[in-house]
């Protein structure tokens, strides 16, 4: 991780990139046990970002040329596949602004909030997402009234009400 985290916060130095947070299982492995994982997720901020639509060329662009690889989705950074996830909305403009300062392998790097990877994984809505946020949950990971502003904030609350009803009741 340490290497891969230098060349990201390299490629941030160098203006390819903005502020960034590591989110997704890895992020979630800073308040859970951890998890098997294959990937980093990245949230970043792209210089010059306007609107959803953006292109993620200038950072495949910049890894490539100092010799990583493209894998799928990912472009292997180090030894990690790595998925750069643009910001879509203002859920995860908090997370970003809110990303907790902390060392990795004693590289600098942000990691979102416990509270803010579970309304992600809410919003994202998927099986494993539900499993990451249950484990939030049962583990006392996460301050749950906090959870429950975001929640509210961002128009999710339906999306928790179903969770709690199929999850969390009975």
């Amino acid at each position: 991780m340490k290497e891969t985290l230098e060349l990201i916060n390299q490629m941030q130095a160098d203006g390819v990139i903005g502020k960034y947070a590591i989110g997704g299982a890895v992020g979630a492995t800073f308040y859970l046990a951890p998890a098997a994982t294959a990937d980093l997720d990245l949230f970043v901020i792209l210089p010059g970002q306007t609107g959803l639509l953006v292109s993620l060329s200038p950072i495949y662009e910049y890894l490539k040329s100092r010799g990583c690889a493209e894998q799928d989705e990912y472009i292997v950074v180090g030894d990690w596949p790595v998925q750069f996830l643009p910001l879509r909305n203002a859920l995860h403009e908090e997370a970003m602004d809110q990303a907790i300062a902390t060392n990795v392998e004693g590289v600098p790097t942000r990691v979102i909030s416990a509270e803010h990877l579970a309304a992600i994984a809410l919003e994202t809505g998927r099986a494993k997402d539900h499993v990451r946020i249950l484990q939030f949950v049962e583990q006392q990971a996460v301050d749950r009234e906090k959870l429950k502003d975001i929640i509210g904030r961002h128009g999710l609350s339906a999306k928790w009400s179903r969770f709690e009803q199929r999850f969390l009741k009975g």
